[in-house]
């Protein structure tokens, strides 16, 4: 389970760093536009997780500051990473 995390955890990152790029240079058409689209989708819906996350668990659970940031970057499965390493 650690190692598929893992591999999922780094699929998001790629996919962030394909966001930001298209940040920084446009990706030619209407690809920038689809992209901006979903930069901004992907860092509400993450946000979104952290806020319900830590509003419900934030007095529960003792999380480092990282852990809280990582579930905004690779939201359910920094979650999942999370549970694992405090509720089980």
């Amino acid at each position: 389970m650690k190692a598929l995390i893992l591999i999922a955890k780094l699929a998001i990152a790629f996919v962030w760093l394909v966001l930001l790029i298209n940040i920084v240079h446009p990706f030619p058409g209407v690809a920038a536009m689809a992209l901006y689209i979903m930069t901004a989708f992907l860092f509400m819906m993450h946000g979104l997780q952290m806020l319900i996350f830590i509003g419900a668990f934030g007095d529960k659970i003792n999380m480092s500051g990282w852990e809280k940031w990582s579930i905004l970057i690779f939201g359910i499965f920094a979650l999942l990473d999370i549970r694992r390493n405090h509720m089980m």
